[in-house]
This record gives structure tokens, sequence and C-alpha cells, in this order.
């Protein structure tokens, strides 16, 4: 804990409609602020369905906001509640600008979509610029395919946006491996200038709460973690490990799943059968601390979301990504340019999950380099970055005092 300082109020925003990586970035972000600066209250707004598996530090709580998920088809449901989804998200609209109306926040971040899940948070966004809060929208270091996103970004008027309401836009990344906003049609040069890279976010491992209901605690190490991350779309890299390890019995690496809580039971179940039949298989569904299972890992199988390519970096593990390429080429713009780089492995899923290709891949995992043998200044700086940030607006009083009336937005 480095500082002491007046009574400061982060809000942070994670619309959370589908897998885990929003939830665990924002928590990450909570965590390191409120260790490192006494005085500080973090509230996290979340759609996630879990969010209560996991563990949060003191001065750090949550309000959970009704879920929704997206269709394939591109539009919304909602998740648990049986009501329509506009009714749903005329709910959550009001739980988020009643919450900052009384919580008053002197930051106000929010991850990835600057208007929320279909402009649920435009409003509050307004209502706190009236009243002097810091907005801050938070970034993954890859967004998706440029033509993609600047088609989504005008449609939901995203633009407008970052010129007029955000104050600042966090990169969580390094310039060296990619640009979120590169080839994005009309951004002004005043968005620009408000973009800056605070390096990745690094990834500790704590003990749990309650050791023995870890996922892995009674592993045998050495082992080769597998994870598709939240697991609604790892059906397919959990299928072409399993491949791998049927047809070659000689593979010498222990393999430990983790299917994430969102991966449909009936593929579980099948996956489960199957890893009856294979020794040096074991699997579970669930653990909310994976960052203390991955650190006794020798290596990594992931699909390559954020989360995991932070956790990758932190615990310095050789890796193979597998990653998805629809909807979106988040996960292999990212892959690409961390292979290029040196930092991970890649291999393609084009469909015919060839058993030969993925059981070489397994078994040249764990004498491939560590991402540590790469030196790329900075590049896991995230939350370090982000403290001196947050210590430099308090030290320079570049933070109001949010004003207790509350401003009518006549817009």
């Amino acid at each position: 804990m480095s500082q002491t300082t007046e009574k400061t109020r982060l809000l942070i925003y994670s619309h959370d409609s589908f897998g885990l990586g929003h939830l665990r970035r924002c928590r990450a972000i909570a965590h390191s602020l409120v260790d490192h600066r006494q005085g500080l209250s973090v509230l996290i707004l979340s759609g996630s369905p879990i969010i209560g598996s996991f563990d949060f530090r003191a001065s750090v709580d949550f309000v959970r906001i009704p879920g929704v998920v997206k269709l394939r088809t591109g539009g919304y449901t909602t998740l648990g509640l049986d009501i329509g989804i506009e009714d749903a998200m005329a709910i959550r609209e009001t739980i988020i600008r009643n919450t900052a109306e009384v919580f008053k926040p002197n930051i106000f971040l929010v991850d990835k979509e600057p208007l929320g899940l279909r402009g649920e948070v435009g409003d509050t966004l307004k209502m706190l610029k009236n009243k002097g809060t810091r907005l801050v929208l938070g970034l993954r270091d890859v967004m998706d395919d440029p033509g993609k996103l600047t088609d989504e970004w005008e449609r939901k008027m995203a633009i407008p946006a970052l010129r007029d309401i955000y104050d600042d836009i966090w990169v969580y990344g390094r310039s060296e491996i990619c640009n979120p906003l590169e080839g994005v049609g009309n951004i002004p040069k005043s968005v620009v200038d408000k973009l800056s890279y605070t390096g990745y976010l690094r990834r500790t491992s704590m003990p749990s709460i309650n050791p023995s209901s870890m996922a892995g605690s009674d592993i045998q190490e050495p082992f080769i973690l597998v994870t598709p991350g939240g697991g609604g779309d790892g059906a397919s890299l959990v299928d072409w490990v399993l491949r791998a390890y049927e047809h070659d019995p000689s593979i010498p690496h222990k393999a430990f799943i983790v299917f994430g809580p969102f991966m449909h039971v009936d593929s579980q179940s099948e996956f489960k059968t199957r890893i009856e039949r294979i020794p040096n298989v074991e699997a579970t569904t669930f653990d909310a601390n994976l960052e203390h299972l991955m650190s006794k890992a020798t290596s990594v199988i992931a699909m390559g979301g954020y989360n995991t390519f932070c956790e990758i970096l932190s615990f310095d593990k050789p890796s193979l990504i597998v990653p998805r390429t629809v909807p979106r080429l988040e996960q292999y713009i990212r892959a690409s340019k961390a292979e290029e780089l040196g930092l991970v492995s890649m291999i393609v899923d084009d469909g015919s999950r060839d058993p030969k290709k993925m059981a070489r891949a397994i078994k040249e995992l764990p004498d491939r380099s560590k991402p540590s043998e790469i030196h790329l200044p900075g590049l896991l700086d995230g939350l370090s970055t982000i403290n001196g940030v947050v210590d430099q607006w308090l030290s320079t009083k570049q933070l109001a005092e949010p004003s207790l009336r509350v401003v009518p937005n006549d817009s």
C-alpha cells in the first residue's frame, strides 16, 4: 500500500453479455488500485451471472444487473428472467444510472463498449460529465477486424462519444502488438490524442479462501493446462486436444482441462466420457482462481482471449494458442502478432482438427521458449501504469468532487 488519500470512488461498468473476460479484467484493475491506495472504494456494475463466485478485496464490491446473452442472429435475449429484452434493458439502464447517482464516483471506467450494451450507459455518462466525473474508456489491445469495428462503431454512434464525452482512452496493451484503432475509419485526431497504452495487466497467483475446493488442488505436476476461457465457444479446442490424446497414447505430458462455466452441459458430458478412457487427461468445469492453476502448469493450450494472454505473459508459460475466428477476429489477430514476436505459438482450427498435428504440437510445447525470453519494455506494466495515472490525477487535483445534486439530462 503506497499512499493515503482522501476518500475516492471508482465506478466500473462491465456489460458481460458473454464469457468472463470483461469481469476478470475489471476485477484485476479494481484489486490493484485498492491494494495500492488507501481511501479508494471501487464498485463494479456487472451482468455476469457468476460474479458471486469470485473473491473480492475489501473496498471492492459489485452490483449485479440482469444478465443478457447475444444470439447467433446478433440480437440479445435475457438470461434468467422471463421478461422481454426491452424490459430487461430498461431495468439495467435504471440500475446503472441510479447506482451512479448515489455512489457519486470521481472516476467512471467503462470496459470496451463506449456507450455500453445497446447504449445503456449513454445517459449515465452525460449525467456524470455534468458532475465533473473523470470518464475513462478501457479497451483491450485488439478489438476486431478494422472494417467490422468501423461498421459497428458507426452503427452504435461510438465515435461522437469518444470525441465529446470521454476524457481518456486506455489501451490495455502495447502498440508493438496492436493499435486497436488502426484502420478504423473516421477517427478524429482529438480521439487519438486521448489514447494511451498502459501495457498488459499483470496477474498474480493468490491462495484461495477455500483451497480444498479449488479445482486441480490434487493434480500431480507436471501438467499442461488447457483452458478455453469461459468455455461458451471452446468445445472445438477441447475436442481437438482430446483427439490428439486418443490418437497418440505416447504423449508424455498430463493435460488438465478447465471447460469453463459457459460450456454447454452436453459437450461437457461427452468430453468427460471420453476423458475417463484417457489415463493422461483430467478435467474440471470451473476454477475461479485460474491464476493459481496456471502458475502450477508447465505450459498452456488456450484460445487466446485477452485475460488468458495476460496470464500466459505474467506466469511466463510456453503456450499454444488456437484462436477462434468467428464472430470476431480478435483472438486470431492477437495470436498472430504475438507469434510474430515469439511470445506464443499458434495453430488454426481449419475444421479438420487433425489429431497428428495437435499431438505433435503438444509434444513440442513444454520445450518452446518462454515469453520472458522476448524483451519488450513495459509489456506487463498495465496495472502499475493505471495506479500511477490515478495517483497523478489525485495529486494534481484533476478529479473534481462530483456534485451532490442531480443534474437533469435534457439531451
